[in-house]
Order: structure tokens, then C-alpha cells, then sequence
């Protein structure tokens, strides 16, 4: 079920044959709950029911049932979970409260064998573990996306600006337009008024005046006619020589080109496969995580709840005690024989040496992944652009072939208009014979200015249209270029978001190990702190610069002088609280509090009572459910208005 706002409400928890528990029921209000008890109460378990509940798969099915149940219940809000055996598994079924609890499990279930309390034990790769939830892949599309998006804006900038720059030139023509034109215009009217006054010195009858001015009126027309055809057959002619040179480029550009050698589909079938090699490397390092934990609880002697079937104290011996006994001895409890405690020990570091190259490996395959996928993002743009050619160079092939055609007949039609305009000018010197002579010469001259001054206010309307092209162009620039900024800047806030997120996991683990040692009063520790720093890698064949997060620990002596220490001389308790911040850290770093207010701890034996008591003030601000499983010497340091449940069924 989806996350839902638990916020001041009490949750009821029923639990059957989880972990030790056959039937508990226990009521959790806001704010800190206290599991108080001795080991073996099935304090742990109680703590896994509510994770089982919550929708972790950590959690384990009691070893002589074959199904158990957990349910929440918070106002009219019931979340469900059960655990089926089949075979040598455990299935989680049911309705949980998160839908992936990868968060929860590293940040909130705070048990024994928490991944990230023990990474500082370990000595993990700290940046591993808090960034682990990040989804780069998703981060790596959008970026990809707003690349794309600015380099379209990029193009239509570059064509504005080339626009822009042929303003001056344009603005420069139609000067010399406007010029022509008024020197055209200016010379048609000393012609016209040299034309009305030999009209008025003329005898000759009106008729014959009439068809004169009409005669030349006809050829003024055809005149006209043809020289709109002259237009039209040089404008397709221009049109012809652009489309041939963009021919010829696409040509060039194919002929250059050359198909992929590499078929993006067996790259996709490389790509699934080495994505399905990283998931078993993921299944593989979570198995090992776990045995690997599970054996250092044992040798440790405080990882299981067990059901003593008398009193723990008696003089049978309790099962804890045997599990703890510093005899070079014990019994397995993998395979039943007796075997040396050192032999264990060994295993125990060797499965931690194969983790770790199977973490290289992971990272290896994540990377060649990387690589993989910009093989293949490269060849499917290039194929693109090779179809987009040929198609466009298809559609070239037929525009060629209809402009051919317009300018055949565009060209038929001027030799047609060329023989009318030769017999009007004929017809006009035929009418006008005899004293018309000059009259006919000036009603040629102004023929051929009117049409001088039709061409001229075409050719300006043309200018004009150009610089009013440009000039929208200019004023879109501004917008573009704010929308390019905007992108520009989502870029880099998603290319930044990982550092970011780095900083704020480094900040906040300082910030909060600065609170907590101020808090513990550790005498000899003054200061403990995580560094992100560069460092150069090899993944495969190639060097890359990846950060890391390098803990650092000042002490001082008893006369106040400081030294740098390392975490393998941490005392039990330090590395305990050590590791207990980091995964605070990651709880507030990735807001898990938002998603889930719970946090769940246990095994905090190693510090003393008063320092933990002084732990849970402190960490209880950051859940608004807070449930801590305490031994009850450590429970009695706590405030008596917590919540305490010190019985849990069996």
C-alpha cells in the first residue's frame, strides 16, 4: 500500500510466528517505546515483526512454523504481511505499509546486522553505501533529455543570430531601392508631363489618341506578363541551384558516412545481460552481507533470540552463555560439529575478502555498462541521421524533378509572352505613324518606367519582408536565450545532484557525530568526521575519478595532545555509536522520515546505560515512532514517561 501519514496515532501490532514470538500484541504511541528485558525475550524479534509489518524481508519465519503474520493497525488503516515456507525460502506476501524498503532497511531498521552500522566496523566503502539508493540511471536520462533540448535551442539561437547579421546588409538594399524608386518615379512624371503637353499641341482626332494610349496600355500589360514570367523562371531557377548543392552535400555526407558496424539490438542484448549479472551480483553481496553478519552476531555471542525453557540463570547453563564461552572450541551452529572458534573467524574474513571483489566486480560491470549504453546511444544517432539523409535526399530527387518541369514551362510560357509583347510593339508603331513619332517615344519611355517602378516596389516589399523576418528573429532571441539559461541551469542542478546529495551525507554525519560526542563525553575523543575526497580508479581498461569517503579520528592523551587514529582502535562502543550516526545520517540525508517515521534499534549493549540514554534524547527528534529494545540496567536510565513494554509473549 501506498505511505500514509501515521502522525500522532497509536499503532496497534499483532504478531504470529515471527522470529522467536508465536502470538504477541503489543500498542505503540508516538514517540519512544522501550522493549525492556533480558536476552532471549524475543526483543529482537518483536522489532523484526514490526519491520516485517512495515515491509522489510529481513525479517525470519519462527524455525518450526511454516507460516506467520504480522498486522498494523493505525486509525482505520490496516497494513498486512505474511511469511510462507516453500522449501528452503521464505515468501513475503501481504499488504505493507512501504512498497521498497530499501531505505528503511539501511536507515531505519537499526538491528544488529544492519548493513550500515557495520560498514564502519568493516571498513566499507562508506559512498557506496549512502548513495546506493540514488537512481543515477534515471538522473542520467534527464540530463540526456535536457541536452537534447538545449542544443535545439542552441541551433535556432545560431540561425537567429546569422539572421541578425544580415540585418545591416538588407537595411543597406533597401536604401538603394528606395533611391531607385524615387529617381523612377521622378523621371515618369517629367516624362508623363512631357507626354500631356505635346497632347495638347496635337490636331488629330480623340479616337486616334485613344488607340494609342490603348495600344500602349496592351503593351505595357504584356510587358508586365512577361516580366512576372522572368521572375518566376529566375526564382525556380535559384530554388533548382539550391536544391542540386543540397543534393550534392547529402550525397558527400553519405558517401562519407559508413553503416555501423555494430548492431545497436546486440548491444541492447549485451547491455541486459550485464545488467542481469549486476542484479546476481546484488542478490550474491546481499547473501554474503547477511551470513557474513549473522556469524560476527554469533561469535560475538548476542545475535539470537532463544527460548531458554527455564530460567536463563539457573544452574543448567543458559544456550547464551555456551554461545559465548571464549573456549578455542564451539559447536557449529551451521553444521552441528565442533570446530575451532579461529576457523570460524578466518571464514568469517575470508567471505569479507570475496565481498569485496565482488563489489570491484560490480562496479566493473556498472561501468562497462556506462560504456555500452553510449556505444549504443552513438550508433542509433548515427543511423538516424543516415535515414534522415537518404529520405531527405529522395525528396530532393523529386523536388529537382518538379522544379525541372515548373521552369520548362515557365520558359515555354516567356516565349510565348516574349512573341505577344513583339507584336504589340509592332501594333503601337504601326497606330502611331506619322507625327506620333515623339509622342510614341515618350509613352515607350514611361511604359518602361512604370515597369521599372513595379520591380522596384516588388523587390522593396521583398526587402522589408526580409527585415522584418530578422527583426521577430532578434526579438525571439531574448526568450530563447532565457529558456536556454533555464535549461542550463536544471543541467546543472542534475549534474551537481549526486555531489550535492554527497555533501549533505558528509555534512550531516559531522554534524551529527560533532552532537553525539559532545553528547557521549567520550575523555579521549575529540573529534571523529567523514572526508569526501577525488581518487583516481581503474574500472576495466581505463582510469576514472570517482569520490570517496575517507573516516577520520583525533584523540588526545592525558596531556592533551592529538594524534590521528583509525577505526580498527575504536573501542566496541565507539564503533557502535560510530555507525549508529552514520545511519542517522542516511535516514535524514534521504529524507527516509518522509517516507517512513519509524526508526527500530536494538544491540546497544556495548555502551553504557547513561551514554544511551543521552542517545535516545537525542535520536528520538528524528522519527515520530522511536522503538528501542534495552536491557533493564540500560532501560533505567531513561525517563519513566517512555512508553515501556517489558513482556512479550513466547
Amino acid at each position: 500500500m501506498e505511505s500514509t501519514e501515521l502522525t500522532r496515532q497509536d499503532v496497534h501490532i499483532r504478531a504470529h510466528n515471527i522470529g522467536g514470538i508465536d502470538q504477541a500484541e503489543v500498542t505503540l504511541p508516538p514517540g519512544v517505546t522501550v522493549l525492556s528485558g533480558r536476552n532471549a525475550t524475543n526483543r529482537t524479534s518483536f522489532l523484526q515483526a514490526i519491520m516485517a509489518g512495515l515491509g522489510s524481508e529481513k525479517p525470519s519465519l519462527k524455525g518450526d512454523a511454516d507460516e506467520g503474520r504480522v498486522e498494523l493497525e493505525f486509525g482505520d488503516q490496516t497494513c498486512t504481511r505474511t511469511l510462507t515456507r516453500r522449501g528452503d525460502t521464505v515468501v513475503f506476501d501481504g499488504d505493507p505499509y512501504l512498497e521498497d524498503p530499501q531505505l528503511a532497511d539501511m536507515f531505519a531498521f537499526l538491528l544488529e546486522n544492519n548493513e550500515v552500522r557495520r560498514a564502519v566496523e568493516r571498513g566499507d566503502d562508506l559512498r557506496e553505501i549512502i548513495m546506493r539508493p540514488i537512481d543515477t540511471d534515471r538522473i542520467e536520462a534527464e540530463i540526456a533529455e535536457r541536452e537534447r533540448e538545449k542544443n535545439e535551442i542552441d541551433d535556432r539561437i545560431e540561425e537567429f543570430e546569422r539572421l541578425e547579421s544580415e540585418l545591416p546588409d538588407l537595411e543597406a538594399e533597401r536604401t538603394g531601392i528606395q533611391e531607385k524608386l524615387a529617381e523612377a518615379r521622378e523621371e515618369r512624371e517629367a516624362v508623363q508631363a512631357e507626354i500631356d503637353e505635346l497632347d495638347a499641341d496635337l490636331e488629330e482626332s480623340r479616337s486616334r489618341k485613344e488607340d494609342i494610349e490603348q495600344a500602349f496600355q496592351n503593351l505595357r500589360e504584356a510587358r508586365s506578363e512577361l516580366e512576372d514570367v522572368e521572375f518566376d523562371v529566375e526564382a525556380e531557377r535559384t530554388s533548382l541551384d539550391e536544391l542540386e548543392a543540397e543534393r550534392e552535400s547529402l550525397e558527400e555526407t553519405l558517401a562519407e558516412s559508413e553503416e555501423a558496424e555494430r548492431d545497436p539490438e546486440a548491444i541492447a542484448d549485451r547491455i541486459a545481460d550485464a545488467r542481469r549479472r549486476k542484479r546476481a551480483l546484488d542478490d550474491t553481496l546481499g547473501e554474503l552481507q547477511s551470513v557474513i553478519s549473522f556469524n560476527e552476531e554469533m561469535l560475538d555471542g548476542d545475535g539470537l533470540d532463544l527460548d531458554l525453557n527455564g530460567d536463563p540463570t539457573g544452574d543448567d547453563g543458559a544456550v547464551t552463555d555456551q554461545l559465548v564461552d571464549e573456549s578455542e572450541q564451539t559447536v557449529c551452529w551451521t553444521c552441528g560439529s565442533e570446530v575451532e572458534r579461529d576457523r570460524i573467524a578466518e571464514t568469517v574474513d575470508l567471505l569479507s575478502e570475496i565481498r569485496k571483489e565482488k563489489l570491484d566486480e560490480r562496479n566493473e560491470i556498472r561501468s562497462r555498462i556506462d560504456e555500452l549504453s553510449s556505444e549504443r546511444s552513438e550508433i542509433e544517432r548515427s543511423r538516424r541521421e543516415r535515414e534522415r539523409a537518404e529520405r531527405r535526399l529522395d525528396e530532393i530527387e523529386s523536388e529537382i524533378e518538379a522544379t525541372q518541369e515548373r521552369i520548362d514551362e515557365l520558359e515555354s510560357a516567356r516565349e510565348e509572352q516574349a512573341e505577344v509583347v513583339e507584336e504589340l510593339e509592332d501594333e503601337t508603331e504601326r497606330v502611331g505613324e506619322g507625327d506620333y513619332d515623339e509622342v510614341i517615344e515618350k509613352h515607350r519611355r514611361a511604359n518602361e518606367l512604370e515597369l521599372r517602378i513595379e520591380r522596384l516596389e516588388s523587390e522593396l516589399e521583398g526587402v522589408e519582408g526580409r527585415i522584418q523576418e530578422r527583426e521577430d528573429a532578434v526579438a525571439d532571441v531574448e526568450g530563447l536565450e532565457e529558456e536556454r539559461e533555464q535549461i542550463a541551469e536544471e543541467l546543472t542542478e542534475l549534474r551537481t545532484r549526486v555531489d550535492r546529495i554527497e555533501e549533505d551525507a558528509v555534512e550531516s554525519f559531522n554534524d551529527h557525530m560533532d552532537a553525539v560526542l559532545d553528547i557521549l563525553q567520550y575523555e579521549n575523543i575529540e573529534r571523529i568526521w567523514i572526508e569526501r575526497r577525488e581518487r583516481e580508479v581503474r574500472e576495466g581498461r581505463r582510469k576514472v575519478t570517482r569520490p570517496e569517503f575517507d573516516l577520520h579520528i583525533i584523540r588526545s592523551t592525558d596531556d592533551g595532545q592529538s594524534y590521528r587514529d583509525t577505526v580498527d582502535h575504536l573501542s566496541e562502543s565507539e564503533r557502535e555509536v560510530t555507525g549508529l550516526v552514520f545511519a542517522l545520517a542516511g535516514y535524514l540525508v534521504h529524507d527516509v522520515y518522509e517516507e517512513l517515521p519509524f526508526i527500530v534499534l536494538d544491540s546497544l549493549e556495548a555502551i553504557d546505560s547513561d551514554r544511551i540514554a543521552r542517545v535516545v534524547d537525542y535520536l528520538e527528534e528524528h522519527a515520530e515512532y522511536f522503538v528501542v529494545a534495552l536491557l533493564p540496567e540500560d532501560a533505567e536510565a531513561l525517563s519513566e514517561d517512555r512508553n515501556y513494554v517489558e513482556e512479550l509473549a513466547a
